[in-house]
């Protein structure tokens, strides 16, 4: 049986804001164009549910229409998430550094069919406990709201644990070009872009596609 292929995750700058809509649309329908992309994990500024909704609805289509499935979060929100995707029209939510329970509650509050997804993990264990919450990836890596960037080499053990013992898939986020070929490496199912490797100028995702390309070739 042939092995799954890497697909594209790609993940827009932290805390977008309805002024920069028109801008990452425009950069979405690019991407989605140049690469298979699985999915996008839209980053919002926290702001009002109606704005939200309005923004997730503005934003959408330029993953969907190529398929991909857009995924929503939003940091330091009080607010119901789970509503604000299902009301703007999104395919799921991300939760990052959940609190103890939050994953099984949001879980039971999806319809069936929408996504879970978790981040921000650090630990093994709670990692672990992500994937026994039923979510439908955990995430490694991926810049922090402040712009740091988490430890390379510890993004790519943390995936490559993963895949060897789990069936949940996983994203492995590579922020700089240098780290996409050892993230292929881990088998990760979904090789997640920063937005400065899809979305800049300068950027060429279409590049990163032909790794993706060439590593399932090696394979």
């Amino acid at each position: 049986m042939a092995e799954p292929r890497t697909r594209l995750a790609l993940l827009s700058p932290h805390r977008v804001e309805a002024h920069q809509a028109d801008a990452l649309a425009e950069a979405l329908n690019a991407a989605c164009a140049a690469g298979d992309v699985a999915a996008v994990i839209l980053r919002l500024a926290p702001a009002d549910e109606r704005s939200l909704v309005n923004l997730v609805k503005r934003l959408a289509p330029a993953a969907q229409a190529t398929g991909a499935a857009l995924v929503v979060t939003v940091s330091d929100f009080a607010g119901d998430l789970v509503s604000v995707a299902a009301r703007g029209g999104a395919d799921g939510v991300h939760v990052d550094k959940p609190r103890d329970g939050a994953l099984k509650d949001v879980r039971d509050r999806l319809d069936d069919g929408r996504i879970l997804g978790a981040g921000g993990y650090e630990q093994k264990h709670a990692a672990m406990e992500a994937g026994e919450a039923g979510v439908d990836y955990v995430m490694f890596g991926g810049l922090y709201a402040d712009g740091i960037a988490p430890d390379a080499d510890t993004v790519r053990e943390r995936a490559e644990w993963w895949v060897e013992i789990f069936e949940t898939p996983c994203i492995a986020v590579a922020h700089d070009l240098a780290q996409v070929e050892g993230l292929l490496a881990t088998g990760a199912e979904f090789l997640g872009l920063e937005s400065a490797l899809w979305m800049v100028e300068g950027a060429d995702l279409a590049a990163i596609q032909a790794l993706v390309s060439a590593s399932e070739a090696d394979t």
